[in-house]
């Protein structure tokens, strides 16, 4: 089966450090791909490489067996890559409806849209409700309410609701529970599977251990600035997955 997303021999190096080492990365289509590995290990840079935050030194990104070269994070949103990260990039003061549209506002039909900018607030609210809604986050009470008025699950919950609502292809969540309590992580994760069921690959960059096991279905091991192995979760023990990241054990296939 041919992977929606795949880097091959990626490259990145600043000055004398090289932050890619000639890695390989596959996302298959409908799977949550749990990216781990040590701190400084380089799976950021290998995200940022495959949403267009960076440009690689060499190597090819490939987007449904396409070649692509993202310029910006802009390109790989318009090409289906949402990206949320652990900032959630939000403007605290502005309300839900106005964070899940900022760069991409709906404008009103004819002149008013046209000529004097004017916004199409009811669509954007309707849009916004009905996707909170598909994803049971409609405890928010109101649409409007600003973004810094909720607590930290309901954040991410309207960060990935954003994502889900716009990237038709591959969803990157980075860290996506590290802030939040036993409670809104048990929601965030209900809600990474519900965006799974829709058919919307999900890209998984998380230190936690039970949370990367629990909804992965298979893991990707980065170790010194490349793919040491791919693990699937049920053939592996946590300890195993921590190891391979340590390098105080080697994969059988190495």
């Amino acid at each position: 089966m041919e992977p929606i997303l795949k880097g091959r021999n990626l490259v990145k190096r600043y000055g004398k450090v090289t932050a890619i080492d000639h890695s390989d990365f596959d996302l298959m289509k409908g799977e949550i791909l749990a990216v781990i590995g040590d701190n400084g290990a380089g799976k950021s840079s290998i995200i940022k490489a495959l949403c267009g935050a960076i440009t690689p030194d060499e190597g090819e990104v490939w987007l449904e067996g396409k070649r692509v070269r993202f310029a910006s994070p802009i390109d790989a949103r318009e090409a289906g890559i949402e990206t949320v990260y652990q900032t959630l990039a939000m403007s605290p003061a502005l309300s839900i409806t106005d964070n899940m549209f900022m760069g991409r506002e709906i404008r009103m039909p004819g002149l008013m849209g046209k000529y004097l900018r004017k916004l199409d607030r009811p669509k954007m609210e309707k849009f916004a409700r009905d996707k909170l809604s598909e994803l049971g986050l409609m405890t928010i009470q109101n649409i409007n309410q600003p973004v810094e008025s909720l607590s930290g699950g309901q954040r991410q919950g309207v960060a990935v609701a954003r994502a889900a609502a716009f990237g038709s292809k591959v969803i990157i969540l980075d860290e996506p529970t590290a802030a939040l309590g036993v409670k809104e992580s048990r929601k965030v994760l209900e809600l990474i599977q519900d965006v799974r069921s829709r058919g919307v690959s999900i890209i998984l960059i998380s230190h936690n251990m039970p949370h990367v096991f629990e909804v992965a279905d298979r893991i990707h091991v980065h170790r010194l600035g490349r793919k040491l192995c791919v693990i699937n979760p049920k053939d592996h023990s946590m300890s195993d997955a921590v190891a391979y990241m340590t390098g105080a054990k080697l994969p059988e296939a190495a």
